[in-house]
């Protein structure tokens, strides 16, 4: 299922997009104007801000006027710059080699074995067999930021190499991942976006301007980012002949080439 746009979903979104191109923090004011465009209410940005820096994802800070302001933690950079290179990543990207993710966790640290099984998920990772995961090759550098981050290096071996059998490897593919439910998410992510999408290219959308094209595109993002988790670029000749993914990512690059700037001026504004 495509992810709600709830609050701390959108504001994570706009930091991604947007807030990481301010000249310093982002004033908490500036936060509830520009999440009030995308329908968030004042209470609700400041009480996502409040879970956001106890998660360290933000920390507090003053703007040159002197405000309550929030920056990015380094943390979030790495995740966030991590998510540039997912999220506009091509689709199905050609792979001739997997990353296969081999751990084992004492039962008395079963809370970590639970850690490490949720964020490889939210990796993209699929699931061989108990305690053996896998993934296209170039999640290489992303897996190793997030296992140094959460301590979890001690209890995984990473290994690089093809699939040599015995079932061909399509048939392993939809073993490893649930395609029925990844090409679900691609469908509702078409389904609410790729009206907006015709809206903008026929002209009917562009009456709303810079502030129109900062909502659409905030909501298409906060859509989207999570689908290249969900789907981790595997090899498109791997993938079922009426996949759609390759449509959905079809419509999200063109928001992103046709809204993304234009909001950028509302932002601005």
């Amino acid at each position: 299922m495509v992810a709600e746009h709830t609050p701390r979903s959108l504001i994570v979104t706009f930091y991604g997009a947007y807030g990481r191109a301010f000249d310093g923090p982002v004033p908490v004011s500036a936060l509830i104007r520009l999440l009030g465009a995308a329908g968030v209410d004042a209470p609700s940005v400041r009480s996502s801000v409040s879970r956001l820096k106890r998660r360290g994802f933000l920390l507090p800070a003053k703007d040159r006027d002197g405000q309550a302001a929030y920056e990015l933690s380094p943390e979030a950079r790495e995740l966030l710059d991590d998510g540039d290179r997912r999220i506009y990543a091509a689709p199905g990207r050609p792979t001739d080699a997997w990353l296969v993710a081999v751990f084992s966790v004492p039962e008395q640290e079963r809370d970590k074995r639970h850690l490490l099984r949720s964020r490889l998920a939210r990796l993209g990772y699929g699931t061989v067999a108990p305690g053996v995961w896998i993934a296209p090759a170039a999640l290489y550098d992303e897996t190793r930021h997030t296992l140094d981050r959460l301590r979890l290096t001690q209890y995984v071996e990473l290994f690089r190499g093809d699939h040599l059998g015995f079932a061909p490897t399509a048939e392993a593919v939809a073993r490893w991942w649930d395609l029925t439910a990844l090409a679900k998410q691609h469908e509702e992510f078409l389904d609410l976006h790729e009206p907006v999408l015709r809206g903008w290219q026929s002209g009917a959308a562009a009456g709303g301007g810079p502030e129109a094209a900062y909502r659409d595109y905030l909501l298409a993002l906060d859509s989207w980012r999570h689908l290249p988790y969900a789907d981790p670029g595997l090899p498109r000749e791997l993938l079922p002949s009426d996949w759609p993914g390759d449509r959905s990512a079809t419509v999200f690059t063109e928001l992103d080439a046709r809204l993304r700037a234009l909001g950028a001026e509302f932002v601005r504004a």
